[in-house]
């Protein structure tokens, strides 16, 4: 019978993990994220694991040979309670495999915006400000409150270019 189990990769080595397993035959299963990257000053959208530094083994625990998993390249552990590898139930990954789009990647649901709620603008003129939002203009745009020069100014942004502060 086989089982789901859990792999700690190496740092942002997810992908490279998940490669070099499934070359040597196993069964893998990475769960991605659209999130967002900054590089060269410029915050990007890009796909991500939704649980870094992990992914999924599917593994027989008397067919299959377990030897070289913890050698692979990009693979730092297999994940245990003392001596006994950790499984995943399978409606785990039954429940994050059904959640996903038809391009394999999760689209989490933003927490719904409400007046009053500090934001930061993460792109654009004013990135890095915090910001007030004072109201949804349509799906797509806000106006937000900045204090500039100890004045409030009302800005309208498109919402991608926020996030809420946790």
């Amino acid at each position: 019978m086989k089982f789901w189990y859990l792999i700690h990769s190496k740092p942002k080595e997810e992908k490279v993990a998940q490669e070099n397993l499934e070359r040597q035959g196993y069964e893998t299963y990475l769960p991605l994220i659209l999130g967002r990257t900054k590089k060269r000053g410029k915050t990007i959208k890009t796909i991500q694991p939704m649980f870094p530094r992990y992914l999924f083994i599917h593994l027989s625990d008397q067919t299959d040979d377990w030897g070289p998993i913890r050698s692979t390249l990009g693979v730092s552990s297999l994940i245990r309670f003392g001596m006994t590898p950790a499984k995943v139930p399978d409606s785990l990954i039954n429940s994050l495999k059904n959640n996903e789009n038809s391009q394999g990647i999760h689209e989490l649901p933003s927490k719904p915006l409400s007046p009053g709620d500090k934001l930061l603008i993460v792109e654009g003129l004013f990135e890095g400000y915090e910001a007030t939002l004072f109201s949804k203009k349509s799906d797509d745009r806000v106006i937000v409150l900045l204090k500039i020069a100890e004045n409030f100014v009302k800005v309208k942004l498109e919402q991608s270019l926020i996030e809420p502060i946790k």
